[in-house]
């Protein structure tokens, strides 16, 4: 890989009334370690910086030049909103322009435009409210590149992978299932290898149940699901640790020994990341064919327009992304 390769990388705005696109024009007075491409309505991101006072060029993806990113400056790729979009207001006609953005990203990734994909925050409330099924920017990739993924998100020096992501409490233990464990596991580990240059990676799982079922008195997900995979896994020379408790797992002095932690759902890995990282910890989803990072908040749909919104989590989503180009660069070089 060349010394002065600079990844190309596509930017969706996200939500059109949150702060997705208060994020792109605030990055765009900034220098980035990449070329970038914001996929959004042009004339939303032109009305937001005179909203934000901030001065802004767009240049259309037609003329985009192999040159890094220059401060004041925004490359994009124009989609046009159904109808104007208002800071702070949500408007469910505008649902599909987000997946659209979306999808205009994904084929980018796949025909070589870019390298990979970045994503400001989606509002699922308004594009359900539109009368699409939308569980989040996760399932939505999964579906639209048929491919099976993992949730994972880095940040405060810990990274945290999912077993089930957007699910009711009451419904994750159902979903807790051999063979959906495995396949996350596996997904977890070939990316680390592949895309994080980790050559032997260590992964900490938790168990389900508080204190990780207490040998079956709490709960026997641990007992009847969880162990049988990690030790057929371990037999396959995978480096697997647990089913351990969540409360002690996030420990510093467990941390330190894992490259990865692997929480059975949502609120049990996340809050802990969050808080040893918010604003500027990333979403990465493993087991795509394209890389993918995202910020680690939400629209903030109080702060669209004010320019209070912090840049620190997209910022750290660029740079992550321009890591794993940087890194998929390299080893296909080495293959070559």
């Amino acid at each position: 890989m060349s010394e002065k390769f600079i990844p190309a990388l596509a930017l969706t705005a996200g939500e059109p009334a949150g702060i997705g696109p208060d994020l792109c024009v605030q990055i765009a007075q900034q220098p980035l370690p990449c070329k970038l491409v914001v996929i959004a309505d042009g004339d939303m991101l032109l009305q937001r910086a005179r909203q934000l006072k901030l001065p802004l060029k767009l240049i259309d993806d037609a003329a985009i030049a192999p040159a890094q990113h220059q401060p004041g400056d925004l490359q994009f790729m124009h989609v046009p909103l159904a109808e104007p979009a208002v800071a702070g207001k949500l408007n469910s006609a505008n649902a599909r322009y987000v997946l659209a953005t979306l999808q205009q990203a994904v084929t980018a990734c796949q025909t070589g435009i870019v390298h990979g994909m970045v994503t400001a925050p989606v509002h699922k409330g308004v594009i359900n409210d539109a009368g699409i099924h939308f569980s989040g920017h996760t399932e939505y990739l999964a579906e639209l590149t048929q491919s099976a993924v993992v949730m994972m998100l880095a940040g405060g020096n810990m990274r945290v992978a999912l077993a089930t992501t957007h699910l009711p409490l009451r419904a994750v233990a159902d979903a807790i299932i051999a063979d959906d464990i495995e396949s996350k596991l596996r997904i977890i580990r070939k990316d680390l290898i592949t895309r994080f240059n980790i050559d032997e990676p260590r992964i900490a799982v938790a168990g389900l149940n508080p204190h990780a079922g207490e040998s079956g008195h709490l709960g026997r997900e641990e007992i009847d699901v969880i162990i049988p995979v990690l030790d057929k896994l371990r037999s396959e020379g995978m480096q697997l640790i647990g089913p351990l408790p969540a409360d002690t797992l996030f420990s510093p002095a467990l941390l330190k020994h894992f490259d990865c932690v692997f929480a059975m759902y949502h609120d049990q890995g996340l809050p802990v990341l969050k808080h040893a990282s918010f604003g500027e910890g990333v979403n990465i989803t493993l087991g795509l064919p394209i890389i993918r990072t995202s910020v680690d908040h939400g629209t903030a749909l109080e702060l669209a327009g004010t320019g209070r919104a912090h840049t620190g989590s997209l910022l750290a989503a660029i740079e992550s992304a321009v890591h794993l180009a940087r890194n998929q660069a390299l080893l296909s070089d080495q293959a070559a």
